[in-house]
């Protein structure tokens, strides 16, 4: 993985490409290539390490010209970073671009070194391009009937693009777990993994099914299911807007996501709140009364949205009363789980296509739950598409590889939904009035906590030295310090870990002197008493204390203790409100490391392999 373009037109189709790599910079990679063929056949490959501005630096010294071309960001799978294993991949006239993982790549390896393939490259994804290559030398005929024994040699996961030389006004493509989208112009059609990167030459598009597989030329399309068969699919208006280098006023992405914040959540509560209550006629009324039977929610889900879900679990079982689990993806697809009496499965994802969620819906679908919903941010996303219902977060495009307002969006549709569905279980009028009443507060309440940005600013000046990081809280705002803890190690690679404030003294008071800052989660609320007492622990031991707080909880600023006393808020929007302070403390802190705050070294923002 991570980024593909693909262009068939009757222009040069090098500027697109390129444009189209620029758009998909957000979700990470670490090398970008391209392979171009003009109307005689002729390919030309540019490969480079680094960012999409190295490739753009090299075209200017060589002649790219085509009018059918593919393109690559790549986020390392196999193979350390390097123009070598960078995509394309290439053998004799064929070249591919690929997203995903071929698990059975080493067997097809040692079987083309067996008949004579010399290898470039330390990645799964050259095998592609050798297979295709004999597979034409042995049966010939076309690249699309190529392409159909080679897929079926292929186990993994892989979103592919192939074009040949020799066939020059032709690409063809499969997607198997990882998402293509075809986007068509005007005498001219693209495909690409994510349609940000197509939004300036495509007005409509058509997502690819699993087991799809395409053939396209500038002015035709033709696509087939798993077996083979021709079918049509659904064409979408595009579900996204993006300016290139748009940030405004601000330094980095991930700045202005997390101010754009409140924005976001009055768009996601936008016509779900009505006369004081929650609608949700956006399900449907048949799926809506299938929710009165839910006995059980299971919530499976990957890292940040993972701590998502983990809040959900208290409030769906003290607000909603529904048991509730929370498992990560990865986890739940690779064990035998029990699935309890009339259990809704609840998946989370920011893009929808994340790989180890997609591959435990699908799992799922077998274990006889009552039904699945998706909570994600991309309406046309597999896991939308694949889930028997769906509640869109609408937080708009966000960039910044480390999730911010898509986790705050996550939280406000989710507590919107124990409302809904506490209603549903009998819970008392009360209980919606006094979820519904928080979440119309919420806006403005993050709004307020922006303006602590330079306190929090300052408060970020005591990590400049650090290596460590400790971040405590209870209830449900320990789910909020685990997000606090991956903010800080994704954005400014200090190792942070969470702990819930009571274990404690059951090991990690080992770590506690001067070198090993704690942040803590402490407003006034029912637990904070035993919080204090979590604090004093720390104090005796020497710890350097950061306590996000608010005012009633008293805290006085000592050696040792350094306070932000924030505006105090309804306990039930207290993990949303606090969540706001510590991705501040983290950006700052990322600020100060001189880190690249919106791609991170070796993370990508979809994850569509295992």
């Amino acid at each position: 993985m991570c980024g593909i373009v693909g262009a068939v037109a009757q222009r040069n189709i090098t500027e697109i490409l390129i444009k189209g790599l620029q758009a998909l910079e957000y979700r990470g990679y670490d090398s970008a290539g391209l392979a171009v063929v003009d109307s005689e056949g002729k390919m030309t490959c540019l490969r480079r390490t680094g960012k999409v501005q190295s490739l753009v630096d090299a075209a200017k010294t060589q002649p790219l010209l085509g009018n059918t071309g593919i393109a690559h960001t790549r986020w390392a799978t196999h193979g350390k970073p390097s123009e070598l294993n960078a995509h394309p991949h290439l053998s004799t006239h064929i070249a591919v671009v690929h997203n995903g993982i071929i698990e059975n790549y080493e067997s097809l390896r040692n079987l083309l070194i067996h008949r004579g393939y010399n290898f470039t490259s330390e990645t799964d994804t050259e095998v592609i391009a050798h297979l295709i290559d004999w597979q034409q030398r042995q049966q010939g005929g076309s690249l699309l009937e190529v392409m159909q024994p080679v897929v079926a040699q292929l186990s993994g996961t892989y979103g592919v693009v192939v074009m040949d030389s020799r066939d020059p006004a032709r690409l063809v493509a499969a997607r198997s777990g990882s998402p293509l989208v075809i986007g068509y112009g005007e005498g001219e059609n693209f495909i690409a993994s994510d349609e940000l990167a197509l939004l300036k030459v495509a007005r409509r598009f058509i997502y690819l099914a699993e087991g799809d597989l395409v053939e396209m030329t500038h002015s035709s399309l033709s696509i087939f299911d798993g077996q083979g068969n021709a079918v049509q699919r659904a064409e979408t208006e595009p579900q996204a807007q993006y300016h290139a280098g748009d940030k405004g006023l601000y330094r980095h992405y991930m700045q202005k996501e997390i101010h754009e914040q409140p924005l976001a959540l009055q768009q996601t509560l936008a016509d779900r709140i009505n006369n004081g209550k929650i609608d949700f006629s956006e399900l449907g009324s048949d799926i809506a009364d299938r929710l009165t039977n839910v006995q059980h929610i299971q919530i499976v889900a990957c890292g940040t949205s993972y701590h998502a879900g983990l809040v959900a679990r208290y409030w769906f079982e003290s607000l909603a009363g529904i048991p509730c689990d929370v498992e990560i993806s990865s986890e739940f697809r690779y064990r035998q789980p029990v699935v309890r009496a009339n259990s809704l499965l609840i998946t989370l994802s920011q893009s929808g296509e994340t790989a180890d969620t997609l591959a435990a819906l699908r799992l799922s679908k077998t274990l006889g739950y009552l039904a699945s919903l998706a909570i994600c941010n991309v309406a046309g996303s597999s896991l939308v598409r694949e889930s028997d219902m769906a509640l869109m977060t609408k937080a708009g495009i966000e960039i910044g590889v480390a999730s911010t307002k898509a986790f705050t969006t996550q939280l406000a549709v989710l507590l919107m939904l124990v409302a809904f569905m506490g209603k549903k279980k009998g819970r008392p009028e009360a209980v919606e009035h006094k979820i519904v009443h928080a979440l119309q507060t919420l806006p403005i309440k993050i709004t307020e906590i922006l303006t602590w940005d330079n306190s929090i600013a300052n408060l970020a000046n005591n990590f400049y030295d650090k290596k460590h990081a400790l971040f405590i809280g209870r209830g449900e705002l320990y789910p909020i310090a685990m997000e606090g803890a991956l903010k800080l190690k994704e954005i400014s690679y200090i190792h942070a870990e969470a702990y819930a404030a009571g274990e404690l003294k059951h090991g990690p008071l080992a770590l506690i002197d001067e070198n090993m800052p704690v942040i803590v989660i402490a407003p006034k609320n029912s637990l904070l008493e035993k919080l204090k007492s979590n604090i004093e622990e720390i104090r005796a031991r020497g710890g350097e204390l950061s306590i996000f707080t608010d005012k009633a909880a008293a805290f006085n600023e000592s050696k040792g203790i350094k306070t932000i006393q924030l505006p105090q808020v309804d306990d039930i929007i207290a993990p949303i409100f606090y969540t706001v302070a510590l991705q501040l403390l983290s950006y700052h802190v990322a600020l100060i490391k001189k880190t690249d705050v919106d791609q991170p070294r070796n993370l990508a923002k979809s994850v569509t392999v295992e």
